[in-house]
């Protein structure tokens, strides 16, 4: 398999950064030229990474960044953000309030990679519920959905134009959805809000450029864990005893697949109104994998 990022052209100006494997910390981007500036949907989780995609980004275009937009807080799409020190950052009011007080997670949990020297920037521009920028004929859209779907903050770029879709992690496109920091019954109601669209084209946050063919399967997966979690509850189980007992059938497959008790800690708290303790949560996923690091390429 061909593990090298490639800037993918999707319209005259609007290409698609995709990174394999998909994986933790490996996140797709988008590029969207405007007469008046470059605008990144999201960084990517390491120097490295952000460095390779500032240069695909300057060979193909020849410009600097002039603002980020960040689909949502977790660290894969926003820790590049400091090698833009003069770019605007753009995002939901839940990404600057997540940033201010991340979740730090303990060391051992994760194979190890060199982060480099980069950090999340605080948003510059805020949203509640949208914005628009490059208002006319080819504007760009940033939407929350109006619910807690994959984090609190999410955001979307829709260009109704290209009919293009940049849709952070509200899709992962073969790879396991993880709702941790969200909502199920949230996340479902979000992917019927961004299929009213009719993209023609969809990039998933992880995993390969689509169409609205991709959006079925996260539903689908959704579903899955919601009826699981509802099992569990009736036989007393806790997350990482009904994660151990549960046969994923059609998802068996999919990469991390350890993210399927993280999820049942949040469809289980949901159900019973608790709050979910977020370290036991990733701790569970450590021991489900074996008493073994998830595994990283970043």
């Amino acid at each position: 398999m061909n593990d090298q990022p490639v800037l993918q052209q999707l319209t005259e100006d609007v290409w698609a950064y995709i990174q394999p494997d998909g994986g933790w910390m490996i996140n797709n981007m988008g590029l969207i030229a405007r007469p008046d500036g470059l605008t990144s949907v999201d960084v990517t989780s390491t120097e490295r990474r952000t460095r390779d995609y500032l240069d695909a980004v300057e060979v193909a275009t020849g410009g600097p960044v002039q603002r980020v937009i960040l689909t949502h807080a977790h660290p894969d799409h926003c820790n590049g953000a400091s090698l833009l020190p003069e770019a605007e950052i753009i995002a939901h009011r839940g990404v600057a309030e997540e940033l201010r007080a991340p979740h730090a997670l303990a060391p051992h949990l994760f194979t190890p990679f060199d982060q480099g020297a980069v950090r999340p920037r605080l948003p510059t521009v805020v949203f509640n519920e949208s914005v628009t920028i490059a208002p006319g004929d080819r504007p760009i859209e940033v939407r929350h959905p109006g619910m807690t779907a994959h984090t609190s903050g999410d955001a979307y770029v829709w260009l109704p134009t290209e009919r293009v879709l940049f849709t952070g992690d509200l899709v992962f496109n073969g790879g396991t959805p993880f709702a941790l920091s969200g909502s199920l019954h949230g996340w479902q109601q979000a992917l019927d809000g961004i299929a009213a669209l009719e993209p023609a084209v969809v990039v998933p946050g992880h995993g390969p450029v689509g169409g609205p063919e991709v959006l079925e399967p996260v539903r689908t997966y959704l579903s899955f864990v919601t009826e699981a979690a509802a099992d569990a509850d009736k036989r007393g189980l806790d997350p990482l005893e009904a994660a151990r007992a549960l046969d994923l059938g059609p998802f068996a497959d999919w990469p991390e697949r350890e993210r399927i008790v993280g999820n049942l800690h949040r469809a289980l708290a949901e159900l019973r109104g608790t709050e979910v303790d977020i370290p036991a949560a990733w701790q569970d996923m450590y021991e489900y994998n074996g008493g073994a690091p998830l595994d990283c390429h970043a």
